[in-house]
């Protein structure tokens, strides 16, 4: 008897949503099949799968512990969200020489379907991080006798519903809490900022409406700006990593001295980002608006608003409970909306296969993960008030990545 051969063995989903992408959320079943195309014919003792979700979380630092003595420190930390086990075909006995109960694969395709249920507990939304991820996956392992085992492992996207149209995170607009912020170090006369933001849940696709007053009655000329920020927070060991890094900005008109300048809802639109990651107990994902005024040769006057970046649109269709999977048959194109969406796309509404292969960037760890993912913005709780508006004695350095200027960027 000549032994067949594997001509491919892969791990396909079925998706139940237009877009043909994998995405679901906590309580959905899972559903696919494991593909086995062979030539000629082969035995199998056993296949099996193995479901499993992670956020893991991993960094090194370097001491140092003397004079001439060094050290490299690991901090690594895990949390399961899944783990499902199933035999398809076949048993798990080890015994190779044993010729019964073996299953005989004839050359040409074969179909295994599999199903499991995710979870009913919140689950931490799929991200890949500077120092950490969170990852869902099904492994497949074709076990023949006398032959190492063949393994293929396919990745899935899973996004724990954040839903705007809640009271924390969509305010009425029943009035405004406003204070002057004041540069002390201007002698020739103050520098002073407000602004407000409509509420802070919101989706990728929209637009942010600003309504800001900035007034210079300093002898400088100063510049009104806005910037999205994403700041991920990795928790390991009792030691918290953070990366910060830039979404999206805008750029005002120069204001000059004794000039007051208005934003009367000035618009800052969302890209294609994750979702707030709040309740993972290792990895936060959370964003803010700033709205800052770029002073030279001086401390940047800052205020910082919390946003949340939810899953489910204002004035959704379909219910808060509703499935991921039944989101994404909608249209994922985003492209065509206007500046003031009346009803914003999910978020799984907004990335194209075209727009995942463009701006994957995985870490360079990735653990024998292998299969497409979502892109993310890489390196990079809350009772709000109706409108929002902040007030810093100190306000930080904000460094701006258009101007690029190194005197006004403090190192992180």
């Amino acid at each position: 008897m000549v032994l067949g051969k594997v001509k491919n063995f892969f791990v396909s989903y079925d998706c139940l949503n237009d877009s043909n992408v994998p995405v679901f959320a906590s309580g959905d079943s899972v559903s696919g099949r494991v593909i086995v195309e062979v030539t000629g014919e082969i035995r199998v003792k056993s296949l099996n799968i193995h479901a499993k979700g992670l956020a893991k979380v991993r960094w090194t630092e370097s001491r140092n512990a003397g004079s001439n003595t060094a050290y490299t420190q690991n901090f690594t930390e895990e949390v399961e969200y899944l783990n499902h086990k199933d035999v398809l075909i076949g048993h798990d006995r080890d015994d190779d020489s044993c010729d019964e109960g073996f299953t005989i694969l004839h050359s040409g395709r074969h179909e295994f379907p599999f199903s499991f249920e995710l979870p009913q507990m919140p689950l931490a939304t799929s991200f890949e991080g500077k120092h950490g991820s969170v990852r869902y996956w099904v492994k497949a392992e074709l076990h023949r006798p006398w032959l190492l085992p063949m393994k293929t492992k396919k990745e899935f996207t899973v996004f724990e519903h954040i839903d705007i149209n809640t009271p924390l995170l969509l305010s009425p607009q029943a009035g405004t809490k406003d204070k002057t912020l004041c540069c002390w170090f201007c002698t020739s006369g103050p520098v002073s900022l407000s602004a407000k933001i409509e509420r802070k849940g919101y989706t990728p696709g929209e637009s942010i409406q600003i309504i800001a007053e900035i007034e210079n009655c300093s002898s400088r000329v100063v510049v009104p700006k806005a910037a999205i920020y994403q700041t991920q927070t990795f928790f390991a060991k009792g030691k918290v990593k953070e990366i910060k890094q830039l979404v999206a900005n805008l750029r005002g008109d120069p204001l000059p001295s004794g000039k007051t300048e208005t934003w009367d809802g000035k618009m800052l639109k969302i890209p294609p980002i994750s979702p707030s990651i709040l309740d993972c107990s290792i990895i936060h994902v959370e964003y803010s608006l700033m709205v800052y005024v770029d002073i030279p040769r001086a401390v940047n006057l800052t205020l910082n608003l919390p946003l949340v970046i939810g899953t489910i649109p204002l004035h959704s269709f379909g219910s808060r409970t509703s499935s991921v999977s039944s989101q994404c048959s909608m249209a994922m194109s985003w492209l065509g909306l206007p500046e003031r969406p009346e009803a914003p796309p999910s978020y799984s509404e907004i990335i194209t296969d075209e727009e995942r292969q463009n701006n994957l960037e995985l870490p360079a760890v990735r653990d024998e993960i292998e299969g497409p993912l979502y892109a993310y913005i890489h390196e990079f709780r809350f009772q709000p008030p109706p409108l929002y508006s902040e007030v810093d004695p100190h306000p930080e350095q904000v460094c701006d990545t258009m101007d690029r200027r190194p005197d006004t960027c403090p190192s992180r």
